[in-house]
């Protein structure tokens, strides 16, 4: 009983939230209710046994994805109000898309329903052999796809790289770090000894 209102109630939140990440009209307010989505989502992966979903979805989408959004959105001078003026003349078509979509999902679940796949679903191999849903993954992961997973790290790599090298540009009057200059940069070039008279001092000028 308590699972069930756990699940009704984590899902009509993720739904009511996703609804207001399109329809608010502050994209701030939408990066913050699409936050809110994503931990209703996570708990419901949670409630199906998923943990290792559930930990995806908090760390990477809502540690990074959502939190980048949200730097972007108040970084960038973007004007959302010309962004959404199509919104009214594309609505039908979406809601046809949307339509169609919804209908499929629910041939899908009656169709797993009816063949019992879902019971089969429900009972994966981590339990008979007595390990977390976690380790399971982990142990397929790092054996059977262990290069594809080091090819999916180098394109995230190259992916960071590049995008580093498309944001830096050079720019006149601003003082760049020179980490060569730095570090062959001897103490005589740096420090110079000034003798002054006792009582006398040195002059402003003669420091610089």
């Amino acid at each position: 009983m308590l699972q069930g209102l756990a699940f009704y109630l984590m899902a009509t939140v993720a739904v009511v939230s996703g609804l207001l990440v399109v329809t608010a009209r502050n994209p701030v307010h939408s990066v913050l209710w699409l936050i809110l989505t994503f931990f209703s989502a996570a708990g419901l992966f949670v409630l199906l046994g998923a943990e290792f979903i559930a930990m995806l979805l908090v760390v990477v989408y809502v540690g990074a994805f959502a939190v980048l959004f949200l730097f972007v959105v108040m970084m960038l001078d973007v004007d959302f109000v010309r962004l959404r003026e199509g919104y009214a003349r594309y609505l039908p078509l979406a809601g046809i898309v949307a339509a169609i979509l919804l209908a499929e999902m629910v041939m899908v679940s009656i169709s797993v329903a009816q063949s019992g796949a879902a019971r089969d679903a429900i009972s994966p191999a981590a339990l008979a052999e007595g390990v977390t849903n976690t380790e399971t993954i982990g142990r397929v992961l790092y054996t059977d796809y262990v290069y594809l997973f080091q090819a999916a790290g180098i394109v995230l790599l190259i992916a960071m790289i590049g995008a580093i090298v498309l944001t830096l540009r050079k720019r006149e009057g601003v003082r760049r770090q020179d980490l060569a200059a730095q570090a062959n940069r001897r103490r005589a070039d740096a420090v110079e000894i000034k003798s002054a008279a006792t009582g006398v001092g040195v002059k402003p000028e003669e420091l610089l």
